[in-house]
């Protein structure tokens, strides 16, 4: 289980740098989960209530994940477009030579705190 590992990376990230700063509690955090990473974000979430309840910091913290759709644009036709069913060719005009444009995303957006 991948997630759990990421969940247990960013929490050591949060609290890392929140000790930086008076900060008595974290209201809620945001990350940003690209298509690609092949993260379950009901997964994640899970994880991060599991771990969340161990931690004074965290308790009540809402976790948002925004999950990032895989977009290619054609290196032929110079087309965007959302890669669906693991289809890896233009739509347009069904060259396969693609690049990856959105969807690889796995980070912390933001972090709110009291």
């Amino acid at each position: 289980m991948h997630e759990s590992a990421m969940i247990d990376s960013f929490v050591q990230i949060i609290e890392d740098k929140v000790k930086e700063y008076p900060v008595k509690k974290v209201t809620k955090i945001k990350l940003k989960v690209g298509k690609l990473t092949c993260l379950c974000p009901g997964t994640l979430a899970a994880c991060f209530e599991t771990v969340a309840q161990e931690k004074d910091l965290l308790k009540d913290t809402v976790l948002e994940i925004e999950e990032v759709p895989l977009k290619a644009k054609c290196k032929e036709c110079g087309q965007v477009f959302l890669v669906e069913e693991n289809k890896f060719f233009c739509p347009f005009c069904q060259h396969p030579h693609i690049q990856i444009v959105a969807g690889r995303e796995l980070f912390i957006e933001t972090v709110e705190v009291e």
